[in-house]
């Protein structure tokens, strides 16, 4: 969420910023409830002083030996007035927030203005190849090789899943502990957390109420699937207030993660692209506000390696305001390119949600002098299995209709250098 004070001192910033990312808050009704709010403060502080100087009074006359009838009737009046006034300041906050909580977070001033087709491209790396032969997509050369199947998942579970079998589903095993040995060896502390979570979760996040309609919930028990392990792994810090000098803590787990995608229709959904429960490999990073953007950078980087080191080519983008996600003030994607669909697809996202996490989540810290702030967190995929294992059936395949085992997966493959 955004501090309410910081919207109260630029308004039209802030107005600005939430057209930005096309959305529409009545930002001047949000104002007048604050003023509001703040009157009835004011009045309840007076009252109260006001009560405080009567109970002296009365408590002088009845030492005195006079009659306090008249006093002790306004004291009583003034509380019930007190009262009445706690019950509207209750229902103007409940309003106050139940606004504040819609309004998203503000573009910092380097993401470029626009829409989906805005990106801005910042780097490419690796050489897409052309193949001398037709490169067959994804869903068709996993089920040739025995490895992804469609039909079945789709029986089990509707369209929207899939299962990998074999040397399929060991090449997602070896992908994951690839990657986590990477993140690991680089200073991030791995853990696995729970795949279902609380609402005060979801919410600290900013995953709801916003992408409510996106995500799984257990009706009985009100509780959600994650929809990716930055929810549960984010939320360790929920209401703790941690020393600047352990400061940056960096994160990474793996998880499925399980996503409705209501808004997706229309969208590529083909084999493994868009799907309903996909694994990923999740890296966070709770960070002091001075760093934030330069953690942003080499949690990108972080995310880079992994590709690089898979040598699958890819390029990077800088998210225009209105693509940006509810609580990311910056996102930088990585798309690696699919010959099955040929286009590039995003494979992970790398954002910096600056301090608005942080105040839903009441996650701080204790400064050099004391003092406590909200920290900043950030979040990045390193990075999420079904894109990138149709990405290597595509890009690693040869014309006999094998696939080709990155060179840093064969120790995790046994050895295994061709799935045949």
């Amino acid at each position: 969420m955004l501090d309410l004070k910081f919207i109260r001192e630029n308004p039209d910033f802030v107005k600005a910023g939430i057209a930005n990312k096309n959305e529409i808050i009545d930002i001047d009704h949000l104002l007048k409830l604050d003023e509001d709010r703040r009157e009835v403060i004011r009045q309840v502080e007076q009252l109260k002083a006001d009560r405080n100087q009567v109970s002296s009074d009365i408590a002088r006359k009845k030492k005195a030996g006079e009659n306090a009838d008249k006093e002790i009737e306004a004291m009583r009046m003034t509380g019930e007035k007190i009262s009445e006034l706690d019950t509207s300041l209750r229902d103007i906050e409940d309003k106050i927030h139940e606004i504040n909580i819609w309004i998203p977070n503000i573009p910092h001033d380097s993401v470029p203005l626009g829409g989906e087709d805005n990106i801005e491209i910042i780097k490419e790396w690796g050489e897409i190849k052309k193949p001398k032969f037709n490169v067959l997509p994804h869903w068709e050369i996993g089920e040739k090789l025995d490895i992804l199947d469609l039909q079945t998942s789709a029986k089990i579970s509707g369209s929207g899943f899939y299962i990998l079998k074999g040397l399929g589903s060991k090449l997602q095993r070896a992908l994951v502990s690839y990657m986590l040995d990477i993140h690991t060896s680089d200073g991030f502390k791995e853990f696995s957390t729970p795949y279902l979570v609380n609402e005060n979760c979801m919410f600290g996040t900013g995953q709801i109420p916003k992408m409510a309609e996106d995500v799984y919930r257990t009706e009985n028990d009100n509780m959600y699937l994650i929809p990716t392990a930055e929810v549960s792994i984010t939320n360790i810090y929920r209401e703790a207030i941690v020393d600047y000098k352990k400061l940056p803590i960096y994160m990474v787990g793996y998880s499925p993660c399980f996503r409705r995608e209501a808004g997706a229709a229309g969208k590529e959904t083909r084999g493994m692209i868009r799907v309903h429960q996909f694994d990923k490999v999740e890296m966070v990073k709770i960070v002091h506000p001075d760093n934030s953007y330069i953690e942003l950078e080499l949690l990108l980087q972080q995310a880079e390696k992994i590709l690089q080191g898979l040598k699958i080519p890819y390029r990077v983008g800088n998210l225009a305001s209105g693509d940006l996600s509810f609580a990311a003030a910056k996102c930088y994607d990585i798309e690696l390119w699919a010959h099955g669909v040929e286009k590039y697809l995003e494979i992970s996202s790398c954002s910096n949600f600056e301090a608005f996490q942080a105040r839903r989540m009441n996650c701080r810290f204790r400064d050099e002098d004391k003092k406590v702030k909200f920290v900043h967190t950030l979040n990045g995929s390193g990075l999420a299995l079904a894109r990138l294992i149709a990405a290597i059936l595509e890009n690693y395949q040869n014309e006999d209709m094998s696939i080709s085992i990155p060179e840093v997966l064969v120790p995790y493959m046994g050895g295994l250098r061709k799935i045949a």
